[in-house]
């Protein structure tokens, strides 16, 4: 016979660290300070953080359009990351804080190669003909926006934070 008892494990506790610990996370997408200088260059240089602003901002002093990438690239993979962030809250409903930041790591790494997919594949304003001529002297042979050896679109990653950090 039952006796209608049951017993159960008490994580409210464990629900609201995970929790907790979730909400004091950023996951950001872009070239943080370590993928950030270039090589033959040294400290101080014009890195891949500064080309990236200048590519998505454009700068009209050097003659150069915008060609939004970052954001655009991010909101472009936004169905494919969506479904790691979920696992994030419902690993952090389950008590699992290093599971939920797992998935956050993860929806990280999705955004981050949706901003690479979407330097690839984007029908950029053209590179001007002094900037292929350029190219050409160096020996490159491409004359696609963005992509020129490949450094600067391979610089492009995430990291999983604290809020609150200055790095």
């Amino acid at each position: 016979m039952r006796s209608g008892v049951r017993t159960g494990v008490d994580n409210v506790q464990s629900i609201l660290d995970a929790l907790n610990t979730l909400t004091d996370k950023d996951v950001l997408v872009g070239i943080p300070e370590a993928k950030d200088e270039r090589e033959g260059e040294g400290e101080g240089e014009f890195g891949n953080a500064g080309i990236g602003f200048i590519n998505e901002n454009g700068s009209p002093a050097q003659n150069i359009p915008p060609r939004p990438h970052l954001k655009p690239g991010v909101q472009a993979a936004e169905t494919e990351f969506i479904p790691h962030l979920r696992a994030a809250a419902l690993k952090a409903l389950e008590g699992n804080a290093e599971g939920a930041v797992t998935s956050l790591d993860r929806a990280g790494l999705v955004a981050a190669n949706g901003v690479k997919r979407y330097i690839t594949i984007t029908g950029f304003t053209p590179l001007a003909d002094s900037t292929i001529a350029n190219r050409r002297r160096r020996g490159r042979t491409g004359n696609k926006p963005l992509i020129d050896t490949g450094e600067y679109r391979r610089s492009i990653t995430h990291i999983v934070r604290d809020k609150d950090a200055d790095t």
